[in-house]
Parts: C-alpha cells; structure tokens; sequence
C-alpha cells in the first residue's frame, strides 16, 4: 500500500463547500456508506510529455475535490511516467506548478509509475507463471494484423503457446538489453475472439532503449499503460479510479490483469466524459504540434488552452475551479461552449478587479477652453460596486486622448458618442462637446477641438440636463505607454478537431487571434502594474500584466476577455 496517511488538502482559498451529488459523487456516498470503504482514495495520473490543458483541469478538481469533500479523502498525483522516448522533467514541474496554482495541495502523496517498475516487473513474471502471459516476437504491425476485426476474430500468435520456463527466460533477457526495440513484446494471454479488442492478447511490455529522466539506463523494458496503470492505482490502495470515457472498453483488461495476480486491493474504474470545448482543440498531440511548428509562442501562449496559457492570459483558478462545477459530471460527449468558460472569468473579475482607464486607438481631443498648462486632479472610483476599493487621482489636461470608435463625423441615430455638435460626458470629468474636426491632408481625421462645460465638474450637470454617453480617456501628457496584446480565439471553426472537405484543425488557424498595439495610451498608474496584476480597462475588458514579458516599470498588458462576448455578436452580423 502507498502512503495514504496524509490526507491531500486544498489551499486555503478554496471553499471546502459539498457539491451537487452527481453519479460519481453518488458512487463514493454510497461506498462510505455502506461501510465498503472507511475513506477515500482517488489519483490524478498525467503523463508527463506535455502541460496541462483546461480538460485535465476538469479531472484534476473531480479527484482532489472529492477526496476533500469527504474528511478523510486522500488524493494522489501519480505521473504514468511509461514512455521515456516523450517525456520530460519539464513536464513534471509544469504539471506541479498547475495543479498547485489550481488550488490543490498532494502533500505527501506525490508518486511515479517508475517507483513501481521493480513490482511491475514482477507481476509481470507472475502472468508468465501462471501460463497468462508469452513472449511474442511479431512485429506491432503484425499483431494488429492478426488481432482481427470487431466482427471477425483474431489470430493466434505462433509464439502464444511458448511454455512458461521459455517465455521467463525471454523476459529476462528483454530486460537485459539482448534484443532490438520492437523485435519482442510481453502479451497477456486472453482471448483472441473476444468481443472486446483490448482483450485479445494486449501488449503488456515492450522493449524501448531510451534513458528514463528518473530512472537513466536502468531499464531498457518498460510496461503499457493498461498493465501500469490498474497495478499502481493498487499498490496505493486507491478506492475510485476516476477516467475519462474512452477508457470504458479498457476496464475488463483493469480488472483481469489484477485478478490475475497478487495486487493488494482491487480498486474500481469508473468513466466520465471528457471535456470538449468549442473553437478549441484539447488534443496533446495536436496542441504539441501547435507549439513545435511555432504557431504559437510555447505551451504558455496565452491562446492555448493549456493552464499555464490561461494563467498567463489572466484567469484565475477560482474561474476554472468554478468553470468545471458548472459543467458537472456525465456520461456522454458532447461540445461546451467555450462562452462558458470566458463567462467564469468574466464574473469572477468583476468583482475583484480594480478599474482603469486605457485608450487603445487614441485620438486626441483638445479642450479649448481649459487654460493650457493647467493640470487637475480628478477623483476616480477604483470599483463602482465597493467603496473599501477607494479612490485615486487622475490628471485632466488640456489634451487628452479618447477612443477612435467614441468618435463618428455622421454618426447613425443610435450613436451616443461624439459627433460634430454633439455633447457626451468624460468619465469622472467633464461634459465635452465638439465643435471641430481636424484632417490632414488625406482626409483623416487626426484631431478634434472641443469645449468642456466647467459646471459638470465630476460628470453630472447642475441644470439636470442628461447625456446618453459617457466615454473614457486618459491625459494626452501624463499617459503611460505600453504595449497591449488582445488575444482572440485560436480558431475559427466551432469544432476544428471535426475533419471535413480535406481540412485539419490547422486550416482553422484564426489569423486574427493575436493583435499587438504597440503603444496603448494608459493611467500613469499603470506603469507600475506588477507581472499577473490584474484590471479592468473600463469600456474595453480585462486585462493582465504579461508575468513573462512585463518588467518593473514596463508592463506589457494582455487581454484576458472583453465584457461582454464579442465572437457571438460577430457571428450574428454574419
């Protein structure tokens, strides 16, 4: 039995709250409650050759949040650390580093497949014993071959009835290091005409000369993921083995290979549909390939959807610990909108984050009738909602910049911004109207010549008159520039991963997912935003400072998402 003293706690920011008894957490309360098991015992088994995405955030909450909604729980973090041709200590770290900024503390309950090689091994010497096991030396291609079809039975190995003395002999000479990679394997002895094709004669071990990152050149014969995984969830006395869908038609080969050896306990499989997301792919594979071919800029791109890309995109792990209660346990597949995911974060910033005011496509706006020179200092609301966020002063000039869109020559009747004539209100300014516009020799706009009315002072006006729009802007020689990142969805196609019409998820690519503003006019406050200091750039959506690329008085902002769903109204107006 593995260490399961140590019960697996979350940090002290996550709400220790019951959840909704879906069929999983109905499973375990009837399990605790018929006295089959005293406490809980789940696992999260990443391998280690890639970060972590969004659907492993999903598991990850299920496993550790049960183990902490029932007292005693106890949840493992066990790398299947089985293929040293593809991982990486790399991946290790990054995996720790997710799954503690999720919110979740292992303990001391932090365990590899690779502590387990020398009892994998034997177990594996015990099928061999037993007659269930053989050393068979087609090739992988030629036990596909023979492993037939769903409706047409398989073919038996001309190795498959070795006897057990030549078939140990073999397997410890694959561990030796005596044969090629991929010229013997160790197969279960089942039964080629099951219905299930994982139980005809599954591939158990094979041969792989690679250096292990934990173990160096000490094995040369490593286990599959079927033999490894249901042996390991036993050598720690797990109770529920939580895994996504696609292992259903696995779970006979789980429970023959531990009923047919030794194995300390005997947990069990239980399957939930993985996550989907729309206008997003979540295969490693194909977000791996993202990264090598350099469509993006590394697994922490902020337009992946891997935990360290949204970290540093600016979400928050109580929007994803939210996001992944709301879209609950089942047993189909099927699409999330990734809408809900972005409604998570949006609600969680709102209340957290404080306000700013940024003009990302400046134009600038002369006040003709504010004395030049003249500086003043404006009393700004840090949050609409809670006065304990307090104020902070922000500089008013003469010139000021205000946003491109807030301005229209022949504006349509719904337009409430400025226009030739027309009055809006500064916020936490002044009203302003506009009395003239300035082009260049193009016929661009480049300026617009304004009057503020001095008795609005703070944004209302003392005669009661109303204006429909309030614009935001910042103080043309007090603004702090800075480079601004505004991150879109990655692809186009609501489900890229679904191929048609000779397409891959690639031609999907969204050429528009990244725009750059180089020099985004900003509060003067800003400047010393900190790396993951978060805001919301009233008017425009929430931001971050880049935590890679941010340096003391150089922040570089990202966009984390804009206030309200942009991508539907876009799809709307077609």
């Amino acid at each position: 039995m593995g260490n399961t003293n140590n019960n697996s706690t979350v940090t002290d920011n996550v709400e220790a709250k019951a959840e909704p008894l879906d069929f999983i957490r109905e499973i375990v309360a009837n399990d605790l409650g018929s006295g089959k098991h005293a406490s809980v015992v789940t696992r999260f088994p990443p391998e280690p050759n890639g970060y972590l995405h969004i659907g492993h955030a999903k598991s990850i909450c299920l496993n550790f949040g049960i183990a902490l909604e029932n007292g005693g729980g106890v949840s493992h973090l066990r790398f299947d650390d089985t293929n040293p041709a593809k991982e990486d200590v790399e991946y290790v770290d990054a995996i720790k580093e997710d799954v503690q900024w999720l919110g979740f503390d292992w303990g001391k309950n932090i365990f590899f497949a690779s502590d387990y090689f020398e009892k994998l091994y034997g177990f594996a010497v015990e099928l061999i014993q037993s007659g269930k096991a053989f050393v068979c030396e087609l090739t992988l291609d030629e036990i596909a071959a023979h492993r037939g079809t769903p409706t047409k039975p398989g073919t038996n190995s001309p190795y498959r009835d070795r006897s057990p003395g030549e078939n140990l002999e073999l397997f410890q000479r694959m561990r030796d290091g005596e044969f090629s990679d991929g010229t013997r394997v160790l197969r279960g002895k089942i039964d080629m005409a099951s219905p299930n094709l994982h139980m005809r004669d599954p591939v158990l071990y094979r041969i792989r000369k690679t250096p292990h990152h934990r173990t160096g050149n000490k094995w040369c014969l490593y286990p599959m993921y079927d033999f490894t995984h249901c042996l390991s969830d036993s050598i720690e006395g797990i109770t529920h083995s939580l895994c996504t869908l696609e292992f259903e038609v696995h779970r006979p080969l789980y429970d023959w290979v531990l009923e047919n050896v030794a194995a300390g306990s005997h947990p069990r499989q239980i399957e939930f549909a993985r996550l989907s997301l729309t206008y997003t792919v979540l295969s490693k594979r194909k977000l791996l390939t993202l990264v090598e071919e350099g469509r993006v800029a590394g697994w922490d791109d902020p337009r992946l959807p891997t935990i360290s890309g949204l970290r540093r995109r600016g979400y928050t792990p109580e929007s994803i610990r939210a996001f992944c209660k709301t879209i609950g346990m089942t047993k189909f597949n099927s699409l999330t909108d990734v809408a809900l995911l972005e409604h998570s974060i949006r609600q969680d910033l709102n209340d957290i984050t404080l306000r700013r005011m940024a003009v990302l496509r400046p134009l600038k706006v002369v006040i003709t009738n504010f004395d030049e020179g003249k500086i003043e200092e404006l009393e700004a609301a840090n949050h609409p909602k809670n006065p304990e966020a307090g104020t902070r002063k922000v500089p008013f000039t003469r010139e000021i910049y205000v946003e491109r869109d807030d301005f229209m020559e022949e504006p349509p009747r719904k337009f409430f911004r400025l226009g030739p004539g027309r009055e809006v209100r500064l916020r936490f300014a002044y009203f302003i109207t506009c009395n003239e516009v300035i082009k260049n020799t193009a016929g661009e706009v480049t300026e617009l010549h304004c009057t503020h009315d001095p008795e609005t002072h703070g944004g209302n006006a003392p005669d009661g008159r109303k204006v429909k729009g309030t614009i935001h802007w910042v103080s043309a020689s007090h603004a702090f520039e800075a480079p601004v990142r505004l991150y879109d969805r990655l692809f186009t196609a609501e489900d890229p991963s679904k191929e048609a019409d000779g397409k891959t998820y690639l031609d999907h690519l969204n050429a528009e997912s990244l725009e750059v503003i180089a020099d985004a006019k900003l509060e003067p406050g800003l400047a010393k935003a900190e790396p993951g200091e978060r805001f919301q750039f009233e008017r425009l959506g929430y931001f971050c400072a880049d935590t890679a690329d941010s340096q003391p008085g150089a922040p570089v902002f990202n966009r984390t998402v804009t206030l309200r769903d942009a991508w539907a109204k876009r799809q709307k107006q077609g």
